[in-house]
């Protein structure tokens, strides 16, 4: 049903009454800080890189400015389509039927960026947190693999439930479990209804409240003997904030933000109890005397598994060890095969033994990853249950994995550029889709701000070294892109290297990864393309601006740019001479070519005069072209 204008201004101020009275929240917030200003800034010119690093900081992405406009219609505003995509998947909101959301739609710069503005509807943008949700609230039911470490009994009902969630989100039960971790029943006191303690357990574990309390026609308790349980068990398990959501009645809008914002309050509870408990706990011990580790099951952490990360380095021994130790690592692993590991940067005699880090998990959490769903699932050794906990190897840094645990245990981690790559390839074989989005994402922001597009080995023209620039290199994102399926980075890749063609195109691995790319098609035809190269082309197109088949400047710059070039040579040349004495020997007069910018001339990639920096960006679009369609016929390949 269309409400009427009339009816549209009276719901819109008992809105602004019920946020200015504390009952609703405003979804977009004004802000004023330096952090939100610097996001905005980079919506504005497209700095993916510069909105990834605002975000990870902490700044409301849906907050707005003194002009009341959000990031992503700043974003949508100006036409930035990898910056709108990234901020959807941060969680901004563009939901219609809303003010912000309908500016959003309506401002977008083309229609591809407002297609993707409603590909996203209110689930997918507004509630980021809710995978995390939902994975703990299904604890409350799985019954395989089991994971649960405690039973709840009360009467005939029984709740199989989990210790650290337990203590995470409950002051009593942390009490209760840290002087006693041993436990595995807990009666409950029969004097309150079992519907009492399932409304406040499937609080515990992130669920929302029922209007309706859970009861039926058939149920054996009055609402108000409910309540009134509700009450007791509200004030004993110090979780009197389970009475908002009950107190939000039978408003959806009111309902849904309280339940977000217990999401929100719970995911910060499990935060910080993994934070001191999980990594503060994480061991590091030598590689060679990590798996004679003994850890009990009955620990205060209520850890189930340890999951093992070696750093990288040689087993050497220092200069003060007389007898060499033996590696470990000869032999089959018992991990996660991700690639061969990384050799010693710098080896050395005097190197100490390679070191491992223990971290204290539980297999309900990493029951995220679909590879520990399975392997717990299982009837092999790392499924069964032993005296003290199994060490399952993850053929990683410990950096990597404590990337990894942050996001299974909190939903966000903070992926850094230099790690991001090993990220995704470790998210890709522990089958953890959104994770191996996000290392993604960071990855496509090299080259994405407002500095330009760095080169990780450029070379600069008064060093006789390469300097690294990026942390991270072209030619293993494209084969990581291609080997795990990411079409994001094969946009990305291919879009980084003709901003930078020049520098890459006359490489040795260049060639050999145009090689790749023809080579990805089985049974290849003459008649068929090389994706990489269709891609590139795509994009310097975007890079110099030319869209010849729209806009007729081929034949322009054919007929009409060629005999303004040769007129305005003439007369440079001219003045050129006029300048300079004739009886000056020749040795002495001005290298035009040493110094590309003699008298203002702009010089394009093969050394000739350019009118200005349109033509410029047209003779260099076309000897880029050229030099492709010449590597092409080096390597003797038709696309």
């Amino acid at each position: 049903m269309v409400l009427r204008k009339d009816e549209l201004e009276v719901q819109l101020k008992d809105e602004h009454q019920l946020i200015r009275d504390g009952v609703l929240k405003d979804d977009s917030p004004l802000d004023v800080s330096n952090e939100f200003q610097k996001l905005c800034d980079a919506c504005r010119i497209g700095d993916l890189k510069g909105c990834q690093e605002a975000i990870a900081s902490g700044v409301n992405i849906n907050a707005r400015d003194v002009f009341d406009y959000t990031p992503l219609i700043l974003a949508s505003l100006c036409g930035h389509y990898e910056v709108v995509q990234f901020l959807l998947e941060a969680g901004a909101l563009c939901e219609r039927d809303t003010f912000q959301g309908e500016r959003c739609l309506y401002n977008a710069l083309n229609n591809r960026i407002r297609k993707l503005l409603l590909e996203y509807d209110y689930s997918k943008s507004s509630d980021p947190l809710q995978p995390l949700a939902s994975h703990i609230t299904t604890l409350l039911t799985r019954q395989t693999p089991k994971t649960s470490d405690i039973c709840l009994t009360v009467g005939s009902e029984k709740w199989n439930l989990h210790k650290f969630v337990l203590s995470a989100r409950s002051p009593y039960f942390s009490k209760k479990l840290t002087t006693a971790p041993e436990t595995t029943v807990w009666k409950l006191a029969n004097t309150i209804p079992p519907e009492a303690f399932r409304i406040a357990l499937r609080y515990l574990y992130l669920g929302d409240v029922p209007a309706d309390l859970g009861l039926s026609s058939k149920s054996f308790v009055t609402e108000e003997e409910v309540l009134t349980g509700i009450d007791k068990v509200s004030k004993q398990l110090e979780i009197e904030s389970l009475w908002e959501g009950l107190l939000a009645g039978n408003d959806r809008r009111i309902a849904r933000q309280r339940h977000q914002d217990e999401v929100t309050r719970g995911r910060d509870q499990i935060e910080t109890w993994y934070r001191n408990n999980v990594l503060k706990h994480k061991i590091n011990v030598d590689s060679s005397k990590a798996n004679d580790v003994k850890w009990t099951r009955d620990n205060s952490i209520f850890a189930d598994v340890l999951l093992r990360a070696d750093e990288e380095g040689s087993n050497e021994p220092s200069s003060d060890q007389g007898t060499p130790k033996t590696s470990n690592t000869l032999g089959p692993l018992n991990g996660i095969p991700i690639g061969p590991s990384a050799a010693s940067r710098s080896p050395s005699a005097t190197r100490k033994s390679k070191q491992a880090v223990l971290f204290p998990c539980h297999r309900a959490m990493l029951l995220r990853s679909e590879y520990f769903q399975t392997m717990f699932a299982s009837s092999f050794k790392e499924a069964q249950v032993t005296d003290y906990l199994l060490i399952i190897k993850v053929d990683c840094t410990p950096e990597v994995l404590e990337v990894v645990l942050n996001f299974i245990y909190t939903e966000q981690t903070h992926i850094p550029i230099d790690l991001a790559l090993d990220v995704l390839f470790v998210a890709d074989m522990l089958l953890i889709e959104k994770l191996k989005a996000k290392a993604a994402t960071v990855i496509s922001t090299v080259g994405m701000g407002s500095g330009g597009l760095p080169d990780r080995t450029h070379t600069e023209a008064c060093q006789d070294q390469e300097v690294e620039v990026e942390p991270i290199n072209v030619y293993d994102v494209i084969r990581a892109a291609w080997d795990l399926k990411v079409q994001r980075l094969e946009e990305f890749s291919a879009r980084y290297l003709a901003f930078r063609l020049e520098d890459y195109i006359d490489e040795q691995e260049f060639e050999d990864l145009i090689k790749e790319s023809a080579a990805r098609i089985q049974n290849r035809q003459e008649t068929d393309t090389i994706e990489l190269l269709d891609d590139i082309r795509h994009y310097l197109s975007d890079r110099f601006r030319l869209r010849f088949e729209d806009s007729g400047l081929e034949d322009m710059m054919d007929e009409d740019q060629v005999a303004t070039d040769a007129d305005m040579a003439t007369d440079e040349s001219q003045k050129l001479d006029e300048a300079v004495d004739m009886g000056t020997p020749p040795d002495t007069a001005p290298d035009s070519a040493s110094n590309p910018f003699l008298n203002g001339e702009i010089r394009t990639l093969d050394g000739e005069v350019a009118g200005d920096e349109f033509a410029a960006d047209a003779i260099n679009y076309q000897v880029l072209l050229g030099k492709i369609d010449t590597l092409l016929e080096k390597l003797k390949l038709d696309a």
